[in-house]
């Protein structure tokens, strides 16, 4: 796996010039973009990494699979009255669609969704905030996970779209809590950074049925872990979505940082990091890496 690891590296690093960084949020413009990291958490506890694996960066909307997680953990099934669970269709940021279905997100990977997941976890815990963040410590094994204050604050700065969805929703009477607040825990969680090897291991349970590997904890039921990832599947790269089931067939999560999480059930978890995007807003080099693990390992879940 080492090998391999390295001859992808070397195979896609000509394709980091590829794309742009997320410069629509300040404070990511100012990530050096020459940068590509692969790391790999097996089943059986084993780690290979490559390039800048263990280089902090900003998870983005990857946090939402952790937003859900804690969410599933809180509510069950109840949580699809408020969020649905289809493929949007339309750009992660709508309100066109927010409006004509009467302020249900479609799912809970868009923007509006994510945010009305961050309403659900902000009703449950007096500093939402600080519970995320001992999630995701807990989860990495990686007790230096912090929320990139700079990032959060810059994203709140430019939340007009997202403001605008979320006093939409509470019209519709799916928000709860003060849209202000509630917000402010949205982008913190979008402005955690961890590493490629934190991201790896740190979803190692939607690849061991919900059970955690390292800690042997269950963290999701098999069921609840079976609907994640079927949503990662359907709606977690964005408009790119259907191209990854058909060229990488993996369930995926990824994030403007350029981070990107993909899930081989009942074998092991992937988290490829490289900034500059393609047009669907996923990491370019990201994909490229993606796809030849998949060609090379049939990796498929199809």
């Amino acid at each position: 796996m080492q090998d391999l690891l390295q001859n992808i590296y070397q195979q896609v690093k000509p394709l980091i010039d590829q794309g742009k960084v997320a410069d629509y949020i300040p404070a990511l413009a100012e990530v050096n973009p020459e940068q590509l990291g692969i790391a790999i958490y097996t089943n059986e506890g084993d780690l290979f990494t490559v390039g800048d694996a263990l280089t902090p960066f900003s998870i983005q909307s990857i946090s939402k699979v952790f937003g859900l997680t804690l969410a599933m953990q809180l509510q069950g099934d109840e949580l699809w009255k408020r969020v649905g669970r289809e493929p949007s269709g339309l750009p992660f940021n709508s309100l066109v669609q927010l409006e004509y279905e009467n302020g249900i997100p479609r799912n809970p990977f868009i923007n509006a969704g994510a945010i009305v997941i961050s309403d659900i976890i902000e009703s449950a815990y007096a500093a939402p905030n600080l519970v995320m963040k001992l999630l995701v410590r807990k989860l990495s094994l990686n007790d230096s996970v912090k929320i990139d204050a700079t990032v959060a604050q810059s994203e709140f700065e430019h939340r007009s779209r997202n403001a605008a969805m979320a006093y939409l929703m509470k019209a519709f009477g799916n928000f709860d809590n003060d849209v202000e607040s509630t917000l402010m825990t949205y982008f913190s969680n979008c402005a955690i950074s961890m590493s490629c090897k934190d991201l790896a291991i740190a979803t190692s349970y939607l690849s061991n049925r919900g059970r955690h590997i390292p800690s042997n904890s269950q963290i999701l039921s098999e069921n609840q872990t079976k609907q994640l990832n079927s949503l990662m599947a359907t709606s977690g790269l964005y408009d790119e979505a259907g191209r990854f089931a058909f060229k990488v067939g993996m369930p995926g999560k990824s994030g403007v940082g350029g981070g990107i999480v993909a899930i081989v059930p009942n074998k092991l978890t992937v988290c490829v990091w490289s900034p500059r995007l393609n047009e669907a807003g996923n990491s370019y080099v990201g994909m490229a890496v993606l796809e030849l693990l998949s060609e090379y390992l049939d990796w498929s879940v199809y």
